[in-house]
């Protein structure tokens, strides 16, 4: 069982329009509306993959009730923890040619008793878990340091952790030593304070954050692929995609692909790959099956193209 835990998650609503046209009436030519964080999207990914999964998350109002509602229709367990504050509602806009513009809400502020509900909540659902997923932005009212707080409970229950946040969450976190860190190649730039231009430089940066207590590290890159660097070596995984319709969710899905396939080595990389790439076809932040993934299509090698320029370098 690989559990999820989102301490800020959504209700996702995305319309797909032609172009985006600042000031002008825009007509969408579809429209979705999901539970949304990046720990719930790995849940969805992991039970598309027939696999099981136990969602945590703290849910408050109207948008909270329809998450649950959601999930539970998609074959997902809930674990929620009642709070005051609303959930938020976020609204995506993904236009034909792939460019994807996201209205993220703030979210609810959590109280200390609502904070300590969610920290007992993950104590009691980790018993049977396999992995804890911890992902996304941390709400009003929890420091810095919770996920690292999470991550030192989970290993003291015998459990491995992945953690897939960003900035001063994903560094005060480090020191926990978390199994695998799942940053993207801005975030993984973030944590180390300068720019990546090659996939070189990308390693170079995932070396540091092993530097600095990660196990492991997978590094998402965008249309240039994915990198997993760890205490065996490092690899180098692609996927041939034709066309990108909506990259809502794809780290995730790479996430979860990479969970449900061991979570360590060449193979749990290729799956992430896969499932990355069946993500970006998909409409809105819909999960793949394992119908939609193309694993003849994945490459990966050990020889890392150290010089091979990203096509969307870092600033």
């Amino acid at each position: 069982m690989i559990l999820t835990v989102t301490p800020n998650p959504s209700l996702d609503r995305t319309y797909e329009v032609p172009s985006l046209d600042r000031g002008e009436v825009v007509r969408a030519t579809g429209e979705r509306v999901d539970p949304g964080g990046k720990g719930v999207n790995v849940s969805r990914a992991v039970a598309a993959a027939g696999r099981r999964t136990v969602a945590v998350l703290p849910l408050g109002g109207a948008p909270g009730a329809l998450v649950a509602d959601l999930l539970d229709a998609q074959g997902i367990e809930v674990a929620p923890v009642p709070v005051a504050g609303a959930t938020r509602s976020n609204i995506a806009l993904a236009e034909t040619d792939g460019v994807l513009t996201k209205i993220n809400a703030p979210g609810p502020e959590l109280t200390a008793a609502e904070q300590e509900l969610l920290l007992d909540t993950v104590r009691r659902q980790s018993r049977d878990a396999d992995w804890i997923a911890c992902c996304g932005s941390l709400p009003r009212g929890l420091a810095p340091s919770w996920y690292a707080d999470l991550v030192a409970r989970a290993h003291a229950a015998g459990v491995r952790i992945a953690l897939d946040t960003s900035g001063p969450a994903l560094l005060a976190a480090l020191r926990e030593r978390p199994d695998v860190v799942k940053p993207n190649a801005e975030e993984l730039a973030e944590a180390v304070g300068r720019p990546l231009t090659t996939v070189g430089d990308a390693l170079k940066a995932a070396e540091e954050l092993r530097g600095s207590g990660a196990r492991a590290v997978l590094a998402s890159l965008g249309a240039d692929g994915q990198l997993l660097v760890d205490d065996d070596g490092a690899w180098f995984g692609t996927a041939r995609v034709d066309a990108v319709r909506s990259n809502v969710g794809a780290g995730d899905s790479s996430l979860a692909g990479f969970l449900v396939a061991g979570g360590r080595g060449p193979r749990a990389l290729a799956s992430a790959v896969a499932h990355g790439a069946a993500a970006v076809r998909l409409p809105g932040s819909l999960m793949p099956a394992p119908a939609d993934l193309d694993p003849a299509a994945v490459t990966v090698t050990a020889d890392v193209p150290v010089d091979r320029a990203l096509r969307e370098p870092t600033s």
